[in-house]
């Protein structure tokens, strides 16, 4: 037996004093069962909850957009120690003051991080590579906002400052995520900084648009050159959502995202650094929804 499966909440819009509120949430699984089956098989369970929320202000020239993004999944097969799937965090807040038609100063921040401890799977379940707040990453800069319709944003911070934080000691040790390393001095091993600061200028571009009669594009692509190490080196993010609506009931969600920073090194099974690498994510979701 095969059961995949969405429900979903989706929040009226409502407005108090200036505020527009919107809310989504949905918890998406997938599930097999094998019984004396000659064919082979093995028992699994998936399940992935997500978590949305915009809570926007308008008042004269004057606005204030926030943007929550929460998700958290698990994979377990038959008796083996369940494996995460999907763990975020993300925050974006911007308060955008009115110049002209289209045309606004802004000052963005914005956070990203997990919720739990994250560990290479085909190499070693035992120690994580990553954890809450391990990393995290704070980007805090002024800059103008071009807003020409409901569907596309693109703001500009030309002084962006970001910090890199890793509170798990252990990586911050190791170097992760573009930390400098633990050092020895006198045979005695001083700790990392948890923090590293960076300072550049940062681009964000979203667009949100119905392409045909129930079919959606989201996108979001964020550029961050650090005027101080290799400027010429871009981080990038780019996150891609499709949300298909079959029927009444049915539901197709399929999102990508896609890192670029060159100060995050991969290592091979044996702990031998290939260089920083292009990272890939994409989880199709298909299920029933609920809408109220």
């Amino acid at each position: 037996m095969l059961l995949l499966a969405s429900i979903g909440c989706y929040s009226q819009n409502d407005t108090i004093k200036n505020w527009a509120l919107k809310g989504k949430a949905s918890l998406n699984f997938s599930q097999s069962y094998f019984s004396n089956w000659t064919a082979g098989g093995e028992n699994s369970l998936t399940a992935v909850a997500k978590y949305t929320m915009d809570a926007n202000y308008k008042k004269g020239r004057h606005s204030w957009t926030n943007w929550f993004d929460l998700a958290y999944g698990y994979n377990l097969i038959g008796k083996s120690k369940a494996i995460k799937t999907e763990d975020k965090i993300e925050v974006l807040s911007s308060y955008n003051y009115d110049l002209r038609k289209n045309w606004a100063l802004s000052a963005v921040l914005s956070f990203k991080s997990q919720f739990a401890k994250g560990y290479d799977y085909g190499k070693d379940s035992t120690n994580n590579i990553s954890g809450f707040m391990s990393p995290a990453y704070i980007d805090l800069g002024p800059g103008i906002t071009y807003k020409p319709s409901n569907h596309f944003t693109a703001n500009f911070s030309p002084i962006t400052p970001r910090w890199i934080v890793v509170m798990d000691q252990n990586l911050a040790n190791q170097g992760a995520f573009g930390l400098k390393p633990a050092d020895t001095l006198n045979g005695a091993v001083r700790n990392a900084k948890k923090v590293k600061s960076a300072f550049g200028a940062k681009l964000l571009m979203v667009l949100s648009y119905e392409v045909a009669k129930n079919v959606n594009l989201a996108t979001k692509l964020e550029l961050f050159s650090d005027y101080l190490d290799k400027p010429q080196n871009i981080d990038v993010n780019w996150q891609v959502l499709v949300e298909l609506k079959v029927n009444s009931w049915l539901n197709v969600n399929l999102s990508t995202e896609l890192i670029y920073d060159d100060d995050v090194i991969l290592k091979d099974a044996n702990d031998i650094p290939l260089g920083p690498r292009t990272q890939f994510k994409q989880l199709l979701m298909l299920g029933i929804g609920y809408s109220f």
